[in-house]
């Protein structure tokens, strides 16, 4: 019989790698065992495992069927770390693994390292590469307070709450040397030397390294650097991009671990690559001899076409705080200047740096890259805006993450190559799947979203003694989701352009729809905030008769039933400030089919892909022309919205069968699994990065 010890050791093993968000049957183990502790420990199954008396695990131990069960999946896991792989029979070889450094990363819902899509696509990248075997470390930041919890008030007003991330209660383990003790860096600043530890996080094979300062050795405002992800001011932004660039490339040194390349996901980690300069000229050699070694083993993503996304800093800020850094590589501050600003140089730009430093640049999508190489031509003033070496390789998502439950189970019995991490899933199969069965699938995954989605509203009617509530949605309605996070650029409130128009729409008796929003704004967003309380207000008009709904508290766990079990996924943002945009990806995974303004992943989906399609994948909002006039832009992009949605999206649902089944709708659902899947997977993206980047940074 299993003991108590051995089955809390081999729980926590399961739990202690992140392996479990993307595997089912461990998840569902854990959920079973946790039973009410799973959402009231914010579904942390360290957290569970911990809390659980010795009486209830000696009554599992006691348990031949869920003994063996928990011997399976950790011989499946030690088997998945292990297992031959993509990279070991494709991949180039390096010299040491890939180093990805980003200022957040989505991982699980009880760990608070995130705001939005750049986080969730971090995540998905340290995924595959885990499914796919490419060595890689990650490092980021161990955010104590994390990002907020999201509450919706009786007026409509968004409410930040404390996510507070108490490290020594996650699956995370204390950086420590063969001492016992904690490893530590040190980041020099303006104002003194910071200490730097680090806590541990596997992701599948993938190690994830996350920096804290909270040490008893530092200053009160030092050990606060990592308390909050996206908060505090200008300053706290360029220590937090001190200790991630500085402290990581330190860290790694200090573990012995030598990558070959240096990705860094947004220009947050810019100054790893003037660390690297640092140590490529050592002390003495020369700066251009150092610049060509870096080039050669930095990779930089540039993620943003907004202003706003590219982090910048004053003179007075950045030679304070970068200087003595500057000095203990070498290098002149004035240099280092010169190497992070544009012509006026007038601000320290991180992003700029980056661009400099890099051998190689990506945007995230075909046209982000074109809108990239326009955004910073006047860096290369001897080419054409054609010939500036910013490249794309589009963002994927990682399938078995995001591919909901009951699409899965036809997928697996059907078309297996899904899952596969060798050829990437091929899934011409798909075309053999029957539509009854599928439409069965995804209904059931609109059910679960309806019964989530009523509760949550329900609890917030209940908290703020207000009368909205989940009961008016309808688990059998066309249901459109809109959710993400709430920047003006994105249009949340397109859709409210005409109310009358829109009310005719999704309140018909006879073909109702519904609609459900989620998201959320950065706490100093006041533009961001005011649509969520704008879409708030059209929740409780009449004229909508209960047919759209503002859900609070955008999580991953909302987001995957959303993704899943909604039947159109809406897209408005204001063309080309939609880099990517993975949201409809995930959607387009279970058979969700997309409404979108041509920008981002969709625009390079409905040009290179559409051809493919048997009957098509989703419906096209506008066109591609780019008003100067932005009322002119919306009212256009309104009026085509709302055509397309009363002439082509809510006739084809109602248009059924003698089965009851869809034909039309599922024809197009089978194209959105089928040919979107494989090209918007994050299997694919990691493929690319390995195989155009990961022998080596290059030349730009």
């Amino acid at each position: 019989m299993t003991t108590v010890e051995t089955l809390r050791s081999q729980l926590l093993h399961l739990a202690t790698n992140l392996r479990w968000t993307w595997h089912l049957p461990t998840r569902h183990l854990l959920e079973e065992l946790a039973g009410d502790l799973w959402e009231a420990t914010g579904r942390n199954p360290v957290e569970v495992i911990r809390s659980l008396p010795d009486e209830r695990l000696t009554e599992l131990a006691a348990d031949d069927g869920f003994s063996s069960r928990i011997t399976a999946l950790t011989e499946d896991l030690d088997t998945a770390l292990t297992a031959h792989n993509w990279y070991a029979e494709h991949g180039t070889p390096m010299s040491g693994p890939v180093a990805y450094f980003s200022a957040e990363f989505a991982l699980a819902d009880n760990l608070k390292t995130y705001s939005g899509g750049l986080g969730v696509l971090a995540g998905d990248h340290l995924r595959s590469a885990s499914d796919l075997g490419l060595p890689m470390v990650a490092v980021g930041l161990a955010y104590h307070q994390g990002y907020f919890r999201q509450t919706i008030d009786a007026d409509g007003r968004q409410q930040h709450h404390l996510a507070t991330n108490h490290f020594e209660h996650q699956p995370a383990t204390a950086v420590t040397g063969d001492d016992g003790h904690r490893v530590t860096v040190e980041v020099p600043m303006g104002d003194g030397i910071v200490t730097v530890q680090a806590w541990r996080i596997d992701v599948g094979r993938v190690p994830l390294y996350l920096l804290d300062t909270e040490v008893a050795t530092n200053e009160p405002h030092h050990r606060a650097i990592t308390d909050q992800l996206y908060g505090g001011d200008e300053e706290l932004r360029l220590r937090q991009e001190l200790v991630l660039g500085v402290g990581g490339t330190r860290l790694l040194d200090a573990l012995g671990v030598e990558p070959a390349v240096f990705h860094l996901n947004e220009g947050h980690a810019a100054l790893a690559g003037l660390a690297r300069l640092g140590v490529h000229r050592g002390g003495d050699g020369s700066l251009d001899h150092a610049r060509e070694a870096v080039r050669r083993e930095l990779v930089f993503t540039t993620h943003t076409p907004v202003p706003a996304g590219h982090d910048t800093f004053g003179w007075d800020l950045a030679r304070y705080h970068l200087e003595p850094f500057t000095d203990s590589l070498g290098v002149s501050f004035e240099g280092a200047w010169d190497l992070a600003t544009r012509d006026d140089g007038d601000r320290w730009n991180q992003t700029v740096l980056a661009l400099r430093l890099a051998g190689r640049t990506n945007g995230v999508a075909k046209l982000h890259g074109a809108v990239s190489r326009a955004m910073f031509a006047d860096l290369w003033h001897d080419r054409p805006e054609h010939e500036v070496p910013i490249d794309h390789i589009t963002n994927g998502v990682h399938p078995t993450s995001w591919v909901g439950p009951d699409v899965a189970e036809l997928l697996d019995a059907h078309a297996p190559a899904w899952r596969n991490d060798r050829d990437l899933g091929d899934l011409e199969a798909v075309r053999d799947l029957d539509p009854a069965s599928l439409w069965a699938a995804h209904e059931r995954a609109r059910a679960r979203l309806i019964e989530e989605a009523r509760a949550r509203l329900d609890w917030q009617a209940q908290r703020e003694g207000i009368a909205p509530d989940g009961r008016g949605l309808d688990p059998d309605v066309l249901t459109i989701g809109f959710a993400r996070r709430f920047a003006t650029y994105k249009r949340g409130t397109l859709m409210a352009t005409d109310v009358d128009r829109l009310a005719r729409i999704v309140a018909d008796a006879d073909r109702p729809v519904q609609i459900l929003i989620a998201g959320k704004a950065h706490p100093a967003d006041q533009g961001g905030q005011q649509l969520i309380a704008d879409l708030v207000g059209l929740s409780r008009d009449p004229r909508l008769a209960g047919r759209l709904a503002m859900i609070e508290g955008y999580d991953l766990k909302l987001g995957g039933l959303l993704t899943a079990g909604c039947d159109v996924w809406l897209n408005t943002p204001l063309r080309p400030m939609e880099a990517s945009g993975t949201s409809g990806m995930k959607a387009a995974m279970n058979g969700c089919l997309n409404l979108s303004i041509l920008d981002g992943w969709w625009d390079e989906a409905v040009a290179d892909l559409a051809p493919l399609a048997d009957t098509g994948f989703g419906w096209v909002i506008g066109d591609d022309r780019v008003l100067d006039d932005r009322a002119e832009q919306d009212g256009r992009d309104a009026d085509s919205l709302y055509r397309v949605l009363a002439d082509q999206v809510v006739p084809l649902f109602h248009d059924r069968g003698a089965d009851g089944v869809p034909h039309g709708w599922v024809s197009m659902m089978l194209d959105s699994i089928r040919v979107l899947s494989p090209r918007f997977s994050s299997h694919r993206m990691v493929v690319d990065y390995a195989q155009r980047y990961a022998s080596g940074a290059g030349h730009g």
